[in-house]
């Protein structure tokens, strides 16, 4: 059950103010009595009621009388001062993520090779979005046949976005795709990922022919292969993630000369 005190009063200001509704205005005396706040307790109480702006006083009666503001007035008072607490929060913890980013922040060898793989549909996910966060200077798109990335719904909006986070970065976005995949696209992903990032300077898709399965090149030390499920060619099996410069560069150079003779896409 909802409470006062879920919106940060405590349980004897709860009850003031509850009472307060009942009894309109009225004295601290009359208020502890009705309240069951004790008499020691009650001033500190209202006091602290008149700073959340919940309570208005009467400071000419003698003795002096408290009056509750409207319910919705004070849930609203509560309300905004929640949200201002969250705010601050939020802030304190950014500056936190911030700092921490830095002092975190290694160089990783460019010789270093590793691998790992994810196994499912949101593993998969998961992974290619964390290493397309990642990406610090280029990410190069490789797609021969229909994949996740290219379906309707929550993932391929997932990628675009971690696309277009990675382009505010600077980083550049390079898509090649076959005619025939192309083709496939219904209209609404092809406003995802040409209409929503073709006017971006660093962003460019191509077409060509001849090309299976699909994969991601990052910062060409790096790349993500896509295993197609064999009885779901639309759903991804696994993502395999491997950091081998000299595997990349050899993807690199298989790249180029097709990007060089693909033709710009048009839509």
């Amino acid at each position: 059950m909802a409470s006062l005190r879920d919106l940060g009063l405590s349980e004897y200001e709860s009850r003031a103010y509850r009472s307060l509704l009942r009894t309109g205005p009225t004295t601290a005396k009359e208020l502890s009595r009705v309240s069951e706040v004790p008499m020691g307790r009650v001033y500190d109480v209202l006091n602290s009621l008149e700073q959340y702006n919940l309570v208005r006083s009467q400071a000419a009666s003698r003795p002096k009388k408290y009056v509750a503001v409207e319910p919705s007035t004070a849930l609203d008072r509560l309300l905004a001062d929640k949200q201002r607490e969250l705010e601050e929060k939020a802030a304190q913890y950014q500056s936190v993520v911030d700092e921490l980013e830095e002092e975190l922040e290694v160089v990783e060898p460019v010789e270093g090779q590793f691998w790992t793989a994810a196994v499912g549909p949101d593993e998969t996910l998961d992974l290619l979005l964390e290493r397309l966060s990642a990406a610090d200077e280029r990410v190069v798109l490789v797609a021969g046949v229909p994949t996740t990335q290219f379906d309707l719904g929550e993932v391929g909006d997932l990628v675009t976005e971690e696309l277009e986070s990675a382009l505010d970065r600077g980083v550049r976005v390079s898509v090649l795709m076959t005619p025939s995949l192309v083709e496939t696209l219904p209209p609404s992903v092809g406003e995802r990922y040409v209409s929503r990032l073709a006017d971006h300077p660093k962003f460019d898709v191509r077409t060509a022919e001849g090309m299976q399965g699909a994969f991601y090149l990052i910062d060409e030390v790096e790349v993500c292969i896509e295993v197609p499920n064999p009885l779901e060619t639309h759903q991804a099996l696994a993502m395999i993630d491997l950091k081998d410069p000299e595997f990349a560069a050899d993807i690199r150079d298989v790249f180029v000369p097709r990007w060089e003779q693909a033709q710009p896409l048009t839509l």
